[in-house]
């Protein structure tokens, strides 16, 4: 009983760079893979969790995530597992375009999407707050599950806004005014008395990396 009580400490890793990162797409549920800098991005967080010791492994399924986790799991000696569960917002029709496309063909969308409405779908996509339930519940359960341990976990830019925001108590609709790099490290506790945000957005194996790239 005791175990169950003890925090889980969590290092949460944004996947690589994808070339829809860089054309500014939205891609929600749909599957696009690394592109040469985000292969680059997933071996630096690899190298930058190398003193790191984790219980256990875990990534989204959709394979932006499933290849930074598989770098760092080499890495690690880690055999990472999916976890459907930790996949990036759905976001209904807005999936595929561009900011800019969305504000052309789907102008009353972009306003809640600008607007952060808490309850807008998008048609066919997750709200924030049934996203946000979704999010805090895996991450709990998989807290949970190893009570008292130390988790990676391998996953998306919307999914880590969701988990800063339940560490500090940033409402849903308010505005994002916090950066979430590709391939940063994002260390939390938790546990049943709550969340702790520990380290936000670690960049510092990135620069490293840079620094030690041939001109």
């Amino acid at each position: 009983m005791e175990n169950r009580n003890r925090l889980t400490r969590i290092c949460i890793v944004r996947h690589g760079e994808t070339d829809w990162n860089v054309e500014k797409r939205i891609q929600g549920h749909i599957d696009i893979s690394l592109n040469a800098a985000g292969l680059a991005q997933a071996a630096a967080a690899a190298d930058g969790l190398a003193g790191h010791e984790f219980d256990a492994a875990y990534s989204s399924d959709l394979d932006r995530a499933w290849q930074t986790a598989q770098a760092i799991g080499r890495r690690q000696g880690l055999v990472v597992q999916r976890a459907a569960s930790l996949r990036e917002r759905h976001y209904g029709v807005l999936q595929g375009l561009t900011t800019a496309e969305i504000a052309v063909r789907y102008p009353k969308a972009y306003a809640r999407y600008l607007a952060r409405d808490p309850d807008h779908s998008f048609k066919t996509g997750e709200s924030l707050v049934t996203f946000a339930a979704r999010i805090v519940a895996a991450v709990e359960a998989l807290a949970a599950a190893h009570s008292g341990q130390t988790l990676l976990l391998v996953s998306h830019g919307g999914v880590l806004d969701i988990c800063y925001r339940r560490a500090t108590g940033r409402d849903l609709s308010a505005p994002r005014d916090f950066t979430i790099p590709n391939a940063a490290l994002n260390w939390f506790d938790v546990g049943q008395g709550g969340w702790s945000l520990l380290t936000w957005a670690d960049r510092s194996h990135l620069e490293r990396s840079l620094e030690e790239s041939p001109e």
